[in-house]
C-alpha cells in the first residue's frame, strides 16, 4: 500500500488549521464556498467554539490572519491598500495588522550566514549583534559593522519561510479557484488573478537580491538630489537569503516633537517629503510602494532617509499616458470623458452599466467642481472614487493602486506634521506637467511613428495571413465541412494591430480637438514650456504633419495591393 506523500499530508493538516481558524471567527462560510468543508473532518468543525460577538466582523478578518502566520499578514496588509476592493472599515482594521513573530535562535543565524557567506559571522563582520533589531514574519535585522567601521543592517530571512509560502500560496490558488465556482457574490471580481497578482509580491519581497536591486535603482534617481538618502548595498555580504544595507541613523518622520527639538520645520519636511514621492511617480516611473512612517528617517542634517525596498511599483508609458487622460478629464469636469477614461485605466470584471456609472461618476464630480485642488484632501477624493468603482465592480490594476495608496499615505504623514497641509497643492504642478506632455510635439510624433512602424508590419504580414485564410477555407470545402478550421489564437495579434492602425486614422479628427485642448490648458494657466501663439503653431504642424502621412501611406497601400492567389 503507498504512503501518501509528505506534501499531501501537510496539505492536509494546513488546510485544517485554515478551516478552524475561519470557523472561530464567524466565517464558517468561507469554509463551504471554498471547498474546505469538503477537505475537513465534520468532528474537527464541531468542536470549534462560537466566535466573540462583541468584535466587529472586520476585527474578526484580522485576527484569523494572524493565527494563520506570515503568509496570511502579507495578504491581509495588502488587501488594506485595495479601497477598490474592500470597504472603509475592513482597510483600517486590516492596517492594523503587525508583521511581527519571536525571533530567530542566535545559532540558527550563525549557521544560515556561514551556509550564504562561507564563514562566521566574526570573520565577516567587524561587530554583529545577536540581538535583532526587528523580528518579522519573514526575516529580522541585526546591527553589524564591516571591518572599515561601516554601521550596517543585515537583514537574516527565516529558514523555511520560502517553503511555508509557497505551500500557503498553492492552497490559496486552489481555494480562489472553487470560491469563483460557487460564489456568486465574488465572482465577478476574478480571484484567481487577485491570488496571482498577490503571489507575485509576496515572492519579490522574499528575495534579498531584489531588494538590493531596487535600493541601487532608487540611489540612482536619486543621485542628482543631496536632500534625499538612500541606503547603499554591500553586494560582497548579500544573498538572496541575506541583505547587507547601509545604516541610517536619524527621528522616524512621524515624531513631530522630536523633529521640532532637532531644528527641524514639520511644514518644510512634509513638503519635501511629497515632493519625493511626487518625483517618484511623475518623473521616475519607480516608485516605493510601502511609505509608511517606520520607513521614513529624517537625518541629523534634515536629510530624508529611505529604507525597506522589498514592495515597489513600476509606471510604464502606456499607463501614464492613461493616467494623464483621466488627470484631464477630471480637471475638466467631464464625466463623459472620465467615464470613458476610468473604463480604459481600470479592469471591468463583468457586464458595466455605463449609464449608471456616468451617474455616478458625474455626481462625484460635481461636488469638487471649482474647488482649487489644493483645498481638497486627496484622500477624500480616493475613497469616493473607489466606492464608486466597488459599486461598479471595476478593479484598477496593481501599479494604480499602490500610486493612490502611496499618495494617500503622504498626505497623512503630511498633516501630521502640519495640521494645515493640503497634498493637492504641492502635486498640481507634476500633475498638470504630465497633461501638457501628453498633448505635446514630441508625444505626437512617438504616436505617429508608432502608428508607422504597426502599419509597416500589418503591411507585410495581411498577405501572408489571408493567403493561409483562403487556403485553409477551400481545403474546408474541399472536403465538404461546414465548419473552418483556423487558430483563432493566430489572427487575434493581427486583428489587434488593425485595430489600432485604425484608431490612429482617425487621428486627424482627434488632432482639431487637441487643438482646443492646448487653448484650454493655456486658458487655464497650466506651466508649460510654450507660449499659448507657440503651442496653436505645433497643434497646426501635427494637423499637416498628419494628414501628409495618410495621404502617403493611402497612395502606398493602393500600388501595394495585388489580387491574391487562388
Amino acid at each position: 500500500m503507498l504512503r501518501p506523500s509528505m506534501a499531501v499530508i501537510s496539505h492536509r493538516a494546513r488546510y485544517a488549521e485554515i478551516a478552524r481558524a475561519l470557523s472561530r471567527h464567524g466565517m464558517g462560510y468561507l469554509v463551504a464556498v471554498s471547498g474546505l468543508d469538503r477537505r475537513v473532518p465534520l468532528h474537527l468543525r464541531l468542536v470549534i467554539p462560537p466566535p466573540d460577538p462583541d468584535l466587529a466582523p472586520a476585527a474578526h478578518v484580522r485576527l484569523a490572519l494572524e493565527e494563520l502566520g506570515a503568509t496570511f499578514v502579507k495578504l491581509g496588509q495588502i488587501l488594506s491598500t485595495r479601497p477598490d476592493l474592500l470597504p472603509i472599515d475592513y482597510q483600517l482594521e486590516l492596517a492594523k495588522l503587525h508583521d511581527a513573530a519571536p525571533p530567530i535562535d542566535s545559532e540558527v543565524v550563525r549557521q544560515l550566514i556561514r551556509e550564504e557567506l562561507g564563514c562566521d559571522p566574526e570573520e565577516v563582520f567587524e561587530t554583529f549583534d545577536p540581538v535583532p533589531l526587528a523580528a518579522a514574519s519573514i526575516g529580522q535585522a541585526h546591527a553589524a559593522t564591516l571591518n572599515d567601521g561601516t554601521e550596517v543592517v543585515v537583514k537574516v530571512r527565516r529558514p523555511g519561510v520560502v517553503e511555508q509560502v509557497e505551500e500557503d500560496l498553492e492552497i490559496l490558488q486552489n481555494l480562489a479557484v472553487q470560491a469563483d465556482r460557487r460564489w456568486q457574490a465574488v465572482a465577478a471580481y476574478d480571484l484567481v488573478a487577485l491570488v496571482d497578482e498577490f503571489a507575485t509580491t509576496l515572492r519579490g519581497e522574499l528575495d534579498y537580491l531584489r531588494e538590493g536591486r531596487n535600493a541601487e535603482r532608487f540611489a540612482e534617481n536619486f543621485a542628482d538630489d543631496p536632500a534625499v538618502r538612500i541606503p547603499r548595498v554591500f553586494w560582497e555580504t548579500t544573498t538572496s537569503r541575506i541583505l547587507t544595507l547601509e545604516r541610517l541613523r536619524g527621528v522616524k518622520v512621524s515624531d513631530r516633537a522630536a523633529l521640532i527639538t532637532g531644528g527641524v520645520d514639520p511644514r518644510s519636511l512634509a513638503e519635501r517629503a511629497t515632493q519625493v514621492t511626487a518625483r517618484m511617480i511623475f518623473e521616475h516611473g519607480f516608485f516605493h510602494a510601502d511609505p509608511h512612517p517606520g520607513n521614513l528617517f529624517i537625518e541629523a542634517d534634515g536629510r530624508i532617509g529611505l529604507v525597506d525596498f522589498g514592495m515597489v511599483g513600476e509606471l510604464d508609458d502606456e499607463m501614464r499616458d492613461r493616467l494623464g487622460v483621466l488627470l484631464l478629464a477630471i480637471a475638466r469636469t467631464d464625466a463623459d470623458r472620465t467615464t470613458k477614461a476610468l473604463l480604459n485605466l481600470g479592469v471591468a470584471t463583468g457586464a458595466v452599466d455605463r449609464v449608471a456609472l456616468r451617474r455616478d461618476i458625474a455626481a462625484f464630480i460635481r461636488r469638487y467642481e471649482g474647488r482649487p485642488l489644493g483645498e481638497v484632501r486627496v484622500a477624500t477624493i480616493v475613497n469616493e472614487m473607489f466606492a464608486v468603482m466597488r459599486r461598479h465592480r471595476l478593479q484598477l490594476p496593481r501599479e494604480l493602486v499602490l500610486i493612490l495608496k502611496m499618495v494617500v499615505m503622504t498626505e497623512g504623514m503630511g498633516a501630521q506634521l502640519d495640521p494645515d497641509f493640503r497634498l493637492g497643492g504641492v502635486l498640481r504642478p507634476y500633475a498638470e506637467e504630465l497633461v501638457a506632455e501628453r498633448i505635446s510635439p514630441l508625444a505626437l510624433a512617438r504616436r505617429f511613428r508608432q502608428a508607422g512602424v504597426e502599419a509597416a508590419q500589418l503591411s507585410v504580414e495581411l498577405p501572408d495571413q489571408l493567403r493561409r485564410l483562403v487556403a485553409a477555407l477551400d481545403r474546408d470545402l474541399d472536403r465538404d465541412r461546414s465548419e473552418l478550421s483556423i487558430s483563432i489564437a493566430e489572427l487575434e495579434p493581427l486583428v489587434g494591430r488593425v485595430e489600432r492602425v485604425g484608431n490612429r486614422m482617425i487621428a486627424g479628427a482627434i488632432t482639431a480637438a487637441l487643438i482646443q485642448g492646448m487653448a484650454e490648458v493655456t486658458a487655464t494657466k497650466t506651466p508649460g514650456r510654450w507660449t499659448s501663439a507657440a503651442m496653436y503653431a505645433a497643434a497646426g504642424g501635427a494637423t499637416g504633419t498628419l494628414a501628409a502621412y495618410l495621404s502617403w501611406t493611402g497612395i502606398r497601400g493602393g500600388r501595394a495591393r495585388r489580387p491574391l492567389p487562388r
